[in-house]
């Protein structure tokens, strides 16, 4: 990934989406040719000079100080995903985070953990969005990854790639762009991850909406939310999730699905479990 041209990109999008109006400033009288607010003043809301935030933007200034990355972020309104991004950015060479080559392994713990959930889906989510493990509900909600090949086991790869997601995640345009937005965020953590580039470049060949939603640089952080599923036996299934970071590995999620009690994703969550529970002594 070059990092000039990503931090010039994202620097150039979020002043892009933030009129004069909302920064404060005043419209002026003559016509703008692009939208947002332009380089001078990002720089005079920033405090610092039109050519130096040009340079910046253009990624020839180096690293800014701490206090002027704060008055950017402020000046943008970054968001704390956005504000993150924008320090893996600007992160020299030499200090930029790298993937570590081993395979990611859910450690013995926290496979016992997922089958506790039994009543609940859960999964293990690691780099790239890899599905590390999942108990029998997640695979039943989502789809079967432990039938995939390994390097298959994916959600964004699931979200963006498989047919049948279109029609079981309800507000799939959403939950999809918002899986590219956590992609764009690791991006930036791990520039020189390979697998990830891999990932990008397939997605960018074979689903039609990638590219775009790629290039608005929107990031995200996983943390929680709502979830909504079609599910070809039960009907509609909608969760609270919520994400957790494996303690010992920041780059292992805990994602589970919770179901508001008495309520008819409740119902229809413990008709699935009956249907897919283990027989006794499996």
């Amino acid at each position: 990934m070059d990092r000039s041209s990503e931090l010039a990109d994202f620097l150039r999008t979020r002043r892009a989406r933030i009129t004069p109006e909302q920064a404060g400033l005043p419209a002026g009288g003559r016509a703008r040719r692009v939208p947002g607010l332009r380089r001078d003043e990002v720089a005079r809301l920033a405090g610092v000079s039109t050519e130096y935030y040009t340079r910046l933007e253009q990624g020839r200034s180096g690293r800014p100080s701490p206090e002027v990355v704060e008055a950017l972020a402020g000046a943008l309104r970054l968001s704390p995903d956005e504000r993150e991004h924008l320090d893996d950015l600007l992160a020299r060479p030499g200090r930029a985070r790298q993937s570590p080559a081993a395979p990611q392994r859910v450690r013995p713990g926290l496979h016992l953990m997922l089958q506790t959930l039994e009543h609940v889906p859960a999964l293990v989510l690691g780099r790239r969005t890899d599905v590390l493990a999942a108990n029998r509900l997640a695979r039943e909600v989502l789809t079967d990854f432990d039938a995939l090949p390994a390097t298959q086991r994916n959600v964004a790869r699931f979200y963006l790639l498989d047919p049948a997601a279109r029609e079981r995640v309800l507000d799939w345009e959403l939950r999809a762009a918002e899986t590219v937005a956590i992609l764009r965020l690791e991006a930036g953590r791990y520039p020189t991850d390979r697998r990830l580039a891999e990932l990008v470049g397939e997605l960018t060949l074979r689903c039609p909406e990638f590219t775009g939603w790629w290039n608005d640089h929107k990031v995200l952080r996983r943390t929680h939310g709502a979830k909504s599923y079609l599910h070809p036996e039960v009907g509609e299934l909608h969760f609270a999730y919520e994400s957790f970071q494996v303690p010992g590995d920041p780059d292992q999620t805990l994602c589970v699905y919770n179901v508001e009690p008495g309520s008819p994703t409740a119902d229809a969550v413990r008709l699935l479990a009956s249907w897919t529970a283990a027989p006794l002594g499996a």
